[in-house]
């Protein structure tokens, strides 16, 4: 027997927030390709800007608009993946030099960020925005405004504008130490009983 309902209420999918979500991914993904075919740094900029000005308009409309959702939170956070794999791709064309630390941060970013990022689904929380309930310090570290705009942002101005390799390296061995050690926090609440 096939059931047909969800068993608990759904909220709308179709929303302004992840309408905002799949046109900055659609829209960011389609300027990196062409970064990347023709090498142009006029593209990977404008694709990069429509990733975090995106990026940021979703989250803003979905407060501003009462449109929170898990879904919709989880739908970000796989675009943010998607996009940021895409762009970083078309740094890579550019400076090729700076493959160790844009590989190093893909690592980071795709694979312990994305984690953590969906370690909210663990508590009743709308995203990982409301994290501070459960860990003040984790969210402090990997979700308050400046912690966000520094873990992509950061690395990118540095492989631009850094005279060696060495400077993206150091900063994002030292964001991969902040999410582990924000992974390791997450475990600890996990196994911790409750009372």
């Amino acid at each position: 027997m096939f059931v047909t309902q969800p068993a608990v209420a759904v909220p709308p999918v179709v929303n302004v927030p992840n309408a905002i979500t799949l046109v900055r991914t659609v829209v960011a993904i389609g300027l990196a390709v062409p970064a990347i075919t023709h090498a142009s740094v006029k593209l990977a900029v404008t694709a990069y800007l429509c990733y975090w000005i995106g990026d940021i308009l979703d989250g803003l409309s979905a407060r501003l608009l009462k449109r929170e959702t898990r879904i919709g939170a989880v739908f970000d956070i796989i675009s943010d993946r998607a996009c940021c794999a895409m762009c970083a791709a078309a740094l890579l064309v550019l400076k090729p030099e700076m493959t160790l630390p844009v590989t190093l941060f893909l690592i980071q970013f795709m694979v312990i960020d994305c984690v953590l990022s969906l370690a909210f689904l663990y508590w009743p929380l709308v995203s990982p925005n409301y994290f501070g309930s459960v860990h003040s310090g984790v969210y402090r570290w990997n979700w308050s405004p400046p912690a966000k705009a520094i873990n992509t942002s950061g690395v990118v101005f540095l492989v631009l504008f850094a005279p060696s390799p060495w400077w993206p390296v150091a900063f994002v061995l030292a964001v991969a130490v902040v999410k582990v050690v924000s992974l390791g926090a997450v475990a600890r609440l996990l196994v911790r009983p409750s009372r």
